[in-house]
């Protein structure tokens, strides 16, 4: 998720907590009651900029889609990838999690709640795309919000850089073959065109785009960098917040008519979390990782890169979909779900050291 972090060439970002990220799930809120009103006023209108599309790509939403991206990942330095080795351990952890544990959990949990336990009480014909909005979300591992996390809890600050950093190497390659492979065994049919254009234009192109304009900032000096990314900051959260405005625009109708839907999509997300974060930080204890490795170790485990998820559910499902509205709510419950999990991982400390077993 991205916010607010500064970077500079020789060293890991720093990161604080500030205003919008700390009330961001009211911001969102806030998004979704004016995008609701708006849809309802203004219908022509909002039908109107649905239709603006070029190859099934609506345009201001990829524009807006672009604004939120690029400066996150200008935030990344992957010459933080030659840390990798100084914390095998704790990067192992999290690779496990995010690629071989969260994306199969959450299609386990979509597939008990959202197609049995809740279905009578979700719209028949949107149950599966819940389920694939579900699963995008926990298939794209969270790059920027980790290092106000990872603050938050003490964290180690070159492993959140190396570890964001080898997440986003492995995202280019492994996030259209894990989600094709996913909605396939939820018996979703796969566009598996749109998932590559989505996967091109919100993840490959975004990278080049941020890593050459990072190269460019950074040959004037750090300074020029971080002044950088504290003017696009407030750009990409504005982004953000515009997207879920229109989103909301065209869900509105949809929300109103069963209001109930966001609380149970995001029981199945809650769920996730706490068991993966937990996984996690227990797994790091039992292979002897220090605890300012483990707590961001757990916090990257738990949380999602919801800007990619929502780019590619609307890429690929539509605006008025159900996978757009479910990854929308990850957006919704993303902050004090995460500052749960680090008011845990603080207050756990004397406990998670008591018993590491020293290597």
């Amino acid at each position: 998720m991205s916010t607010s972090s500064n970077v500079a060439s020789s060293s890991p970002p720093t990161a604080a907590i500030g205003l919008f990220e700390r009330y961001l799930t009211v911001w969102v809120a806030s998004c979704i009651a004016v995008g609701i009103a708006l849809g309802r006023l203004l219908p022509e209108f909002f039908q109107s900029v649905a239709r603006l599309e070029v190859a099934k790509v609506n345009v201001p939403v990829g524009l807006l889609i672009w604004l939120m991206i690029v400066p996150m990942l200008l935030k990344i330095d992957f010459r933080a990838l030659g840390q990798v080795t100084s914390h095998w351990r704790g990067i192992g952890v999290t690779l496990f999690v995010n690629w071989a544990v969260k994306p199969f959990s959450m299609a386990l949990l979509g597939w008990i709640f959202i197609r049995h336990v809740f279905a009578p009480y979700l719209p028949a014909d949107q149950l599966d795309s819940y389920v694939a909005g579900l699963i995008l979300l926990a298939a794209a591992p969270c790059t920027a919000m980790v290092f106000v996390w990872s603050q938050l809890c003490r964290g180690d600050p070159y492993f959140t850089l190396s570890q964001v950093a080898l997440n986003d190497a492995i995202m280019v390659i492994a996030f259209a073959p894990v989600v094709a492979m996913l909605l396939g065994l939820s018996s979703i049919a796969v566009p598996w065109g749109t998932l590559v254009v989505s996967v091109g234009l919100y993840i490959v192109v975004p990278v080049i785009i941020a890593q050459l304009a990072r190269r460019a900032l950074l040959r004037r000096g750090a300074a020029h960098l971080e002044t950088a990314l504290a003017r696009l900051a407030p750009l990409s959260i504005a982004a953000l917040l515009l997207t879920l405005v229109l989103l909301f625009a065209f869900q509105g109708e949809a929300i109103l008519a069963q209001p109930i839907v966001i609380a149970l999509l995001a029981m199945p997300i809650l769920i996730q979390v706490i068991v993966n974060s937990g996984l996690a930080y227990v797994l790091n204890r039992r292979l002897g990782v220090k605890h300012c490795v483990a707590g961001p170790s757990a916090l990257i485990g738990a949380s999602n890169f919801f800007e990619l998820a929502v780019a590619t559910a609307i890429g690929l499902f539509g605006f008025q979909s159900g996978a757009a509205l479910a990854t929308v709510v990850g957006v919704l419950i993303e902050v004090p779900v995460m500052l749960a999990v680090v008011s845990v991982v603080n207050r756990s400390r004397n406990w998670y050291e008591a018993g590491q077993t020293p290597t």
